[in-house]
């Protein structure tokens, strides 16, 4: 190896022309991919995965593990910075490309954010609130848990969940073992059971210039634990929305990040805003970002890391963001012709080879007068998909 690059400063823009790195090769690198080259950037994906989302549209791909510390080192000097597409990336990987090209955000953003332990520690200390929980490495500490928290409860592994894996909800305290041995006895926390009633999203951008770009709160819905539906602005949420930006701005400012971040938040039935998880990348509830403001959350991404002036996070119309998953495809591929029977739908498909039952495959995203409208127009073209005209599971009040 030779020695680590010094020219490459954080004080100096990367203009186009230079090449992004990431690490990752889903579809969230596909769509930061996509951004990056309309200003004029190529990329270079480094995923363990050959035909990746990502690599199918990146200027280049290296195939290689992130353990392969030599494989990262060639990738990152041929790259002006590194970024990120999800957050399991070893932070040995993160460390080893730091040597040679700056990596945003950076390996103490990984570290924090991958563990659920570090993450809730850090909000309490950033005066953030969040859900009451407390650790779980023994019996012992799950007996005094419960009967401080009470139950119901959710236990959570503090390493690698998303989507609701690596979770067990605890009904009882006599089903609390079971619980716990379901998650094959992995460190954890245990949370008390909160009572909301609506998850939100925040996407706040810091750039390396300490710029800070916040967009609109988003609404969520959720099946089996899977990102069902996103909603942009919802009106029950006008109240909140603020206070749900400045958490989000104190969060990024607080992990000195740089990139794209998202802080997903419960609103609780008495109307408090607590912080559930912090993702320290792009997010399946910002895709509608893509279609609705003026700068998407991936080209946001790339200004950010690139120390470039931020876009503007401003709705151009009320939009509605709908999970494509893997069921779709149960008789086939679908007919997407039908699904673009309403002009105001937005079709974005990944690119994956094969369609498993709740793999992200693509989402739908649609513009509106009003925000029950575009949830209302994206839902009838995802039923379309199907060969249904009802609703489907997700149903909507505005009250």
């Amino acid at each position: 190896m030779t020695d680590p690059v010094s020219s490459k400063s954080d004080a100096q823009p990367i203009l186009p022309g230079a090449t992004l790195g990431v690490f990752g090769g889903g579809q969230l690198g596909r769509m930061f991919a996509l951004a990056a080259a309309r200003l004029g950037y190529r990329v270079h994906v480094y995923s363990p995965y050959a035909d990746c989302p990502a690599g199918q549209v990146a200027s280049q791909q290296t195939v290689g593990d992130y353990a392969d510390l030599d494989a990262v080192a060639q990738f990152a000097q041929d790259v002006d910075v590194v970024t990120l597409e999800f957050e399991n990336v070893p932070t040995v990987a993160t460390d080893a490309a730091a040597r040679y090209a700056p990596v945003r955000p950076a390996s103490h953003v990984l570290h924090l954010t991958q563990d659920r332990l570090r993450e809730k520690r850090f909000l309490e200390s950033a005066g953030i609130p969040g859900t009451p929980f407390a650790p779980v490495t023994s019996d012992a500490e799950l007996d005094s848990v419960i009967n401080k928290l009470g139950a119901p409860a959710v236990l959570k592994t503090t390493a690698w969940g998303y989507d609701g894996k690596g979770q067990a909800r605890i009904d009882s305290a006599d089903g609390a073992a079971a619980a716990w041995q379901s998650l094959n006895r992995q460190p954890a926390i245990c949370e008390q059971w909160v009572d909301f009633q609506q998850e939100l999203s925040v996407l706040v951008a810091r750039s390396t210039t300490g710029e800070i770009a916040v967009y609109p709160l988003i609404a969520n819905w959720h099946e089996h634990h899977i990102l069902d539906l996103s909603v942009c602005p919802w009106p029950t949420l006008e109240s909140v929305a603020d206070e749900a930006g400045e958490m989000a701005e104190t969060i990024a400012t607080n992990l000195d990040a740089v990139g794209t971040l998202c802080v997903e938040f419960f609103l609780t039935t008495e109307g408090r805003l607590l912080v559930n998880e912090i993702a320290p990348r792009p997010h399946n509830s910002g895709h509608l970002t893509m279609d609705a403001c003026g700068c998407s959350q991936f080209e946001q991404q790339v200004r950010a890391i690139c120390g470039l002036p931020l876009g503007s996070t401003e709705l151009v119309a009320p939009a509605a963001m709908a999970n494509l998953l893997g069921h779709l495809w149960q008789k086939g591929e679908p007919p997407w012709e039908v699904s673009l029977l309403d002009p105001a739908v937005r079709l974005h498909l990944y690119g994956k080879a094969q369609a498993i039952a709740g793999r992200k495959m693509g989402h739908l995203t649609v513009l509106a007068d009003t925000p029950q409208g575009a949830a209302d127009r994206a839902l009838a073209a995802r039923n379309r998909l199907m060969g249904q005209s009802q609703p489907d599971a997700t149903t909507l009040l505005v009250t």
